[in-house]
């Protein structure tokens, strides 16, 4: 049995996948939730985040701590999670969101540490920078523009406020229980680093596209617009030797918190297939 490596999207940490390693152990599969650099316990925030009373025009223009991560830096300290988690055996790579910016450039740094990897309503940059797939029609409708508090080539990151939490629900989390959806919420750090997405990856057949891939098609995110999501299906395609398993949840952006289950069953039969 494949040990499966959880990776987390930007401002989350390896927290939010608790509830999928709990169903994924009563299915009898092994799992391991990681931190992104610059994330979780790897996390540092602006002071001006938790400075009372809080000051708008610091939190605004203070430089991020994190600024200097980029998509590659991230991506090697994966790989060497995965290496360490793994014993240096290649493992199922399952990412979320931003995270899939990171599995990507990791896929193609070692490829033979993964047995496969599976995009959760990811971005899966095969082809320039994630900014490049900001400005493309199929992110028509997305609502993580509006949450950005500061500019981020000015200080190095995408910064969000915790404290918009009705805006942060309906973006992330508007079929989650609000219960659960509030906790998240205060759990989540200020800043992405903005090199991950300002970075345009260079992906080759031969080793990236020698990686089975998976994607699950999250169809009422607002995060990640699902033509979007059915875009970077394609990309994928085009560089990669086998094509693309997609399977579809009617789902948020986070199927994580909202539906453990199917999520869990979908990564389970990724594990066995």
């Amino acid at each position: 049995m494949r040990t499966v490596i959880l990776v987390h999207g930007f401002w989350h940490g390896s927290w939010c996948w608790s509830p999928v390693t709990a169903q994924l152990a009563a299915l009898g599969v092994p799992s391991v939730a990681v931190d992104l650099e610059g994330h979780g316990l790897r996390a540092r925030s602006p002071h001006a985040a938790s400075r009372r009373p809080f000051d708008a025009a610091a939190f605004a223009t203070e430089p991020s701590p994190v600024a200097g991560i980029t998509a590659s830096s991230a991506g090697a300290a994966l790989a060497e999670d995965i290496r360490l988690i793994g014993g240096g055996e290649p493992c199922v790579v399952v990412a979320h969101s931003m995270g899939g910016a990171v599995a990507t450039a990791a896929a193609e740094l070692v490829p033979e540490l993964f047995a496969q990897l599976v995009y959760v309503t990811a971005f899966a940059p095969v082809r320039g920078p994630v900014t490049d797939y900001f400005a493309s029609p199929e992110n028509a409708g997305e609502m993580v523009n509006r949450l950005i508090g500061a500019d981020p080539a000015a200080v190095g990151a995408l910064r969000v406020d915790p404290a918009q939490r009705a805006a942060l629900r309906e973006t992330f989390y508007h079929d989650v229980d609000p219960a659960t959806a509030d906790a998240a919420i205060a759990l989540l750090t200020p800043d992405g680093p903005a090199g991950i997405i300002t970075e345009s990856l260079s992906v080759t057949s031969s080793r990236y596209g020698a990686v089975p891939h998976s994607y699950v098609v999250c169809a009422k995110d607002n995060a990640i617009p699902a033509p979007l999501q059915r875009r970077f299906v394609r990309d994928i395609d085009e560089v990669s030797a086998a094509p693309t398993t997609v399977v579809e949840l009617d789902s948020a952006h986070s199927p994580f918190l909202s539906h453990p289950a199917e999520l869990s069953g979908a990564i389970a039969a990724a594990v066995s297939g």
